[in-house]
Formats: structure tokens, sequence, C-alpha cells
């Protein structure tokens, strides 16, 4: 092709731009033979309303046909905010500074472009979407005599449906697509073509959105790199140990139970922040349960199985490791639900003593309100996905992972969609996104009973609400001191929630809030000296009580965990080895969908 001088556009070669076309169609003939193969084996698959969105929606009607008023004032608030936009657009073509009738959020990234702002088109058409998705919202907010959880999903996939229509996932309203457009030819759009297809042959038929390179990275060696050794192994996981950095450590170990949701190493990204170095780096004997990527062989698996496999069999091999019969734990988001249970299973026993301390990272104990991730459960929705997991034996990984891209769909789906279709650029390689798209399965049993007894019934903050290995749980008799770490901007464990947990406990609780999300919050390490953290030395009644008496401090709230857990940890003692055959990270964590 063709490039005029300077930064001028690219001059398009008809037949340069026809041949990569017609190679490109016989690509997509390829990938939608395979699609339409897929669809015709199962052709009920693409019917189905799991989530029966269409009733939920009906039922939205009804009630909005029988508040006509409402509507009509709806109706009246878009019109007059859409005469306001027109005049404000007429007087800016005629060079008059005007105040914009809607504007975009400060954390929303979709319109930083300045053109956005400075061009008078594309202004109106920002403003005209803001304006129309608010009263989208409005309408679909509040509506008298809907149910709570209709109402919620209502408003839920409303969103959805206008962060889909935004003006930046479209060709001809994204400035910035315009301008790549034009100054390569049209090779962005070929580009992203591309780029579409390979994902659409690498889902077989189903879109799996590229978030970063991931050949740029490799678990044991650039992620996942901390030095340690595989010091047991059973059906569900391996148990990690790290070789000390320090001459002495803490007389008591240290044990991390990750979720299964997804894989441990989102704690050993890479060096500088990780938190199983760190952890290790300030004395620590540092274990971490690596679970196992389950397939159909382990469908029967329940959550007393993952408990009595997982922490309980990590914590006696560590006693035999150590010689010492207490350790300390730490349990993150579903890691920090066992542990929760684990805590009661023992003290039900008499057994308590084996844990000295307990760290929840953003953990919820009570499910009353499990913010976004709550639309997705109701009764039909879980006999649907108890249905799919009893023919499979699991739930898909890729599944879990769309739910949760869904609650920051502007950041975690139409991002890629601009960047990867739009503009034709391969995707950042970024060690979070590759372990974010490094998904796992849920064994049949566990994750029903998960979601049925936690998330719809809400259950286990009951006395005796469920039994595990024969053992009822009541967590109101656990007197083992507690940290409970949160973070303020968390979509799948509302710190709101998670702070309903310090009050089931019947020990003493430090609860800690974390600014940022659900990772971000938590992998923070003191050397980035980012973000902040909130303390507070009593726990009121209400969350909004404690924020609004907390202090607020600078930096990582590590620094803040590390010397809390020091009069648990115990007096200094000899560092202690990993010995083992299997270098870690072990071999469960390598194995990939």
């Amino acid at each position: 092709m063709a490039e005029q001088q300077g930064s001028e556009s690219k001059l398009i070669d008809p037949a340069d731009f026809g041949r990569t076309f017609t190679e490109l169609a016989d690509k997509s003939q390829a990938v939608m033979g395979t699609l339409l193969a897929n669809q015709l084996a199962h052709p009920a698959q693409g019917l189905m309303d799991p989530l029966h969105l269409g009733s939920a929606f009906y039922d939205l009607a009804a009630h909005l046909a029988s508040d006509p008023l409402r509507v009509m004032d709806a109706n009246l608030g878009l019109w007059n905010d859409y005469m306001k936009l027109w005049q404000n657009a007429t007087l800016g073509a005629l060079g008059t500074e005007t105040t914009p009738v809607v504007q975009p959020d400060a954390g929303d990234r979709r319109f930083k472009d300045e053109a956005w702002t400075e061009h008078t088109i594309f202004d109106f058409i920002k403003q005209s979407y803001l304006v129309t998705a608010r009263w989208m919202q409005s309408v679909v907010q509040g509506v008298d005599g809907l149910d709570p959880h209709t109402a919620d999903k209502v408003d839920f996939f409303t969103r959805q449906i206008t962060d889909a229509m935004a003006p930046s996932n479209f060709v001809l309203t994204n400035p910035q697509v315009l301008r790549e457009t034009l100054d390569s030819g049209g090779e962005n759009l070929v580009r992203g073509l591309e780029n579409l297809l390979h994902d659409l042959e690498r889902g077989k038929g189903q879109l799996r959105i590229s978030m970063t390179d991931e050949s740029a990275f490799k678990v044991g060696e650039n992620v996942a790199s901390t030095p340690g050794k595989v010091v047991m192994r059973n059906a569900l996981m391996e148990l990690l140990q790290y070789t000390p950095t320090t001459e002495t450590v803490h007389r008591r170990p240290l044990l991390i139970v990750p979720p299964w949701i997804n894989k441990y190493y989102i704690l050993d990204l890479r060096p500088k922040n990780s938190f199983i170095k760190w952890a290790v780096d300030q004395g620590h004997t540092v274990f971490v349960i690596s679970w196992v990527n389950p397939d159909a062989s382990l469908r029967d698996k329940g959550f007393a199985d993952y408990m009595l496999e997982g922490p309980l069999a990590a914590l006696d091999r560590m006693a035999e490791i150590t010689g010492e019969p207490e350790a300390n734990i730490i349990g993150y988001c579903l890691g920090g639900t066992l542990t929760g249970c684990l805590l009661a299973w023992l003290t039900r026993q008499g057994k308590a003593g084996r844990i000295a301390s307990a760290t929840h990272f953003t953990t919820m104990l009570d499910f009353s309100e499990p913010g976004d991730l709550g639309v997705f459960i109701d009764e039909p929705t879980l006999e649907y996905l108890e249905s799919q997991m009893e023919k499979n034996g699991y739930l898909d990984g890729s599944e879990m992972a769309g739910t949760f891209n869904l609650l920051r769909s502007n950041d975690l789906i139409w991002s890629f969609v601009i960047n990867n279709y739009l503009l034709g650029k391969d995707p950042f390689p970024f060690d979070l996104l590759y372990w974010n798209a490094d998904s796992t399965r849920m064994p049949a049993a566990m994750h029903g009973f998960y979601l049925r007894h936690m998330y719809l019934e809400n259950i286990v903050r009951k006395p005796d609400g469920i039994t595990l290995a024969g053992v009822p749980i009541d967590l109101s008799l656990v007197e083992t001191p507690a940290y409970f770490i949160s973070c303020r901007e968390d979509h799948i464990a509302p710190w709101r929630t998670t702070y309903l947990g310090t009050r089931l406990y019947k020990g003493p609780v430090r609860f800690v809030l974390a600014a940022s999300g659900h990772i971000a919050g938590i992998v923070n390490p003191p050397v980035a000296n980012k973000y902040g953290f909130w303390t507070n030395d009593t726990l009121p009644p209400a969350p909004e009580d404690w924020l609004n008496s907390a202090q607020r401090s600078e930096g990582s709230w590590w620094t803040d965990w590390n010397a809390w857990i020091q009069p648990h940890a115990g007096e200094q003692v000899p560092a202690r080895m990993p010995q083992g055959d299997t270098d870690a990270p072990g071999t469960y964590v390598a194995v990939r969908l």
C-alpha cells in the first residue's frame, strides 16, 4: 500500500485489500462452519434462557404498564434533556461555550479521547448516549411492586445493554477508531477481523476474547516463580512449601488457602508484587495450597472434601514437617469461606488451638447482600446449572470467567473489543490478565452445595446451618483471633457484606478496608505505595459507621497485617528448608483448560 508523506492517511491498494479479505473470507467460512456444526449438535443451546431474563423484563413491563405516569415523567425528562442537548450543539457550532447536559463518571475511560469533548459531533454523540443510558436506568429502577431479586436482575442487565450500546464500541462513532482507520488505510479493520476469527477459532465457535499475550508468560518461570517444593499431594491439592530467605523464621508456620475458582498464583505473579515472596521475606514459613483443576472424575467431591483434603490435610502435614502443632492461616475469597467453616469445625471438636490466628482476604461468611453476583443466583438458575453440572461432572471454567467479566464489562469485555477488533491491536502482555484467563473447573457436588447453601439460602451464618463431615458448623463459637481485609471497590465480595462476617465470630476481630478492587486491593505491595487503607479499632454494627470513624493510612495494608500477626507467629527459630522431589509451583497449577 502506498503511504503519503507525513502523518497523512494511507491510500488503499484495492488489489492488496481484496486479496487480504479473500484469505480472511476463507478462514471465516471454516470458523463459521465449526460454529454452525456446534449449533446443530446442540440445537436448544441458543434458545435457552437459564437466567429467565424474558420473564424478568416481562414483569417489569407489566408493572410499568400499571404506572403510566411514571413512564410519562421519564419520557418528558428524556425529551427535555434532548432539547437542551440540541440547543447546546447549535450554540457550540456557533462558537458559544455551553455547560454539558451530562458528563461521564470520573472513572469512565470510554470517553478519555480528547475528541469526545473537543469535537462538536462526537461530544453530541457522547452526551446523547449518556442521556439515553441514564433514561433507561431511571425507568427500570425503583419500580413499585417489582420483586427485589427481579428488580436487581433487570437493573444489572439493563446496564449490560447500555454498556454494549456505547458509541465507543462502533467504528463510525469512535473517533480513535476512525483516525486509525484513515491513518492505516483500513489495515486496523483487517487485523481486527483476523483477531476476531482467531478468538472464535480458539473458543471452538464461541467468542473467547484474548485479554493478554498468553505466550509471554509461563507458570514457574516468570509467574508463580517463588522457589519452593511440593511437600504433599492428594486428589484435590498439592501443598507447596517455600524456601526461606531469612536465617531464622517465626515458630508457627503460615498456611494460605486460595480460592479454587482461580489459581493460587494471583498471590505470586512476579517477585515485586508477590505476597507469598513478601511473607517469606518477613520470616514466615509459608505453605500454600495449589488446588487441582478438576475433571469429571472428581464430580462427587463436595465442600467437606475440600476442607478435609485441603487445609485440614495441609495442617497435618505442616505439623509433621515443622514439629509445630499450631499454625496461622489465610483464606482468600472462597478459600476464606472454607477457612471460616474449618475454624468452626475444629472448635466444635475441641481442636481450635490448632489455628493460632485466621486472616480472611475479601471473604463472605454472611451472603445476605452478595452484590451483582446475586442476580445469577435463584432457584430456576440453580436448577439449570445443576442439570448442566450433572451432565458434565463440573462447571466449566469459561462460564465462571464470563460471569465475573460481566461484573466489569467495560473493563473486561468492551475495552478488548475496541482494542483487538476495532483498532486491530494485539493485547498487551499483562500477568494479572494472564492469570485471569487461566480458568479452573468446579466439581458438580461442591459447586452445587456452595451456590445453594451459601449464596441462595445463606445458612452458613446460622448456628448449625450446615453440617460438614458429620459436624454441625457454628461460626458463633469461633474464638480464634481473626483479621478481615476487604476492598472498597470489590465487585465480587462487596466490603459491606464481608464486614457482616466480623459480627459472627466470638473472638477478637480486626477489620481493615483497602482501596481498589478484589484483586488490586489485595495485591498491593508496600514498595508500590499505592491506594491506601482504612483501620478502626472498633466494630460498630453498621459498616458505614465503621468507615465514618475509620482512619485512613497511605500505602499497603500488608504492613498492618504483619504487625497484627506478630504476636501470633511465635518466637524465632532456625529456618526450615523444604524437602520434596518436585519444585514449586508443582504440576496441578500447570493444567490449563
